[in-house]
């Protein structure tokens, strides 16, 4: 009898120490963003259109985009409306952390100075830095190594890994950074800058759009750039939604045919033109 008491007391102190951490992880749930959008029935989503092909305006000023049609099916698949937030690139992430909204989808590179102040899902796509080079440096210039001379002019966009990429592996060039994509890509066809460093799937949709014969096009990513959607931090449960989400799309071809829309395909361009 004795023992069996003993032992009972034992169970029963431990079942009394695991409350308080059980009642946390229900309130942890509660908490989480992905109760919030359920209850309010809305799913808003940060994104700073200009940057094709993920998040642009069309020729009727509606946002379109990769990252729009994903938001568009994330919303689905949760039963709730999407609202998507346009928010400018330099105070995106604070916007996300002060609750503007849930989650930004908006082509942002993975990097590890973000990763402190945000969680990130699992990468969606995988691209890298490409250069458009003057059409007068043809076969001159071969590769981000020959544009490494301060005799030379480069442009990117403000705050952007493609600023990054040129700060780090071309820094001896003179680096002008601009507050958009365009601006900054223009500045060479222009004739006041020698080369324009961006990621890929943008610089093919410029290059398309206005540098055929005018620019060249280093098509070979010299960085490894993964793009994934970022969340608040300490929100398990919207992260595990989010990322299991992912991997559901890319598995029943819903992500194939949005990739294939716009990565692979370019009838859109005649709609944002």
């Amino acid at each position: 009898m004795k023992r069996l008491t003993i032992i009972t007391v034992v169970v029963l102190s431990a079942c009394l120490v695991a409350l308080p951490a059980f009642a946390a992880d229900t309130n942890l749930a509660a908490k989480s963003t992905l109760q919030s959008i359920l209850k309010s029935g809305k799913l808003r989503v940060g994104m700073e259109p200009g940057y094709l092909p993920f998040e642009m305006q069309d020729k009727q000023s509606k946002i379109v985009g990769f990252d729009v049609d994903m938001a568009k099916l994330m919303a689905k698949e949760m039963g709730v409306k999407l609202e998507l937030v346009p928010t400018a690139w330099d105070g995106i992430i604070g916007s996300l952390i002060t609750n503007k909204f849930d989650i930004i989808m908006s082509g942002m590179t993975v990097t590890q100075q973000r990763n402190l102040k945000v969680n990130f899902a699992d990468p969606y796509i995988i691209v890298g830095q490409t250069i458009l080079i003057s059409k007068k440096l043809e076969g001159t210039i071969k590769s981000y190594k020959d544009l490494n001379n301060k005799k030379y002019t480069v442009t990117s966009k403000l705050g952007t890994t493609g600023e990054q990429a040129v700060k780090k592996h071309i820094p001896r060039a003179n680096y002008k950074s601009y507050e958009t994509e365009p601006e900054a890509a223009l500045e060479v066809i222009n004739g006041r800058a020698d080369a324009f460093v961006y990621d890929l799937p943008y610089c093919v949709v410029f290059y398309a759009q206005k540098g055929a014969g005018k620019l060249v096009f280093l098509d070979k990513p010299f960085t490894f750039e993964p793009l994934g959607w970022a969340l608040k931090q300490g929100d398990p449960d919207f992260l595990n939604w989010v990322n299991n989400f992912l991997a559901q799309a890319k598995g029943d071809g819903s992500y194939d045919k949005i990739y294939n829309k716009w990565i692979t395909g370019t009838d859109w361009i005649k709609d944002v033109q």
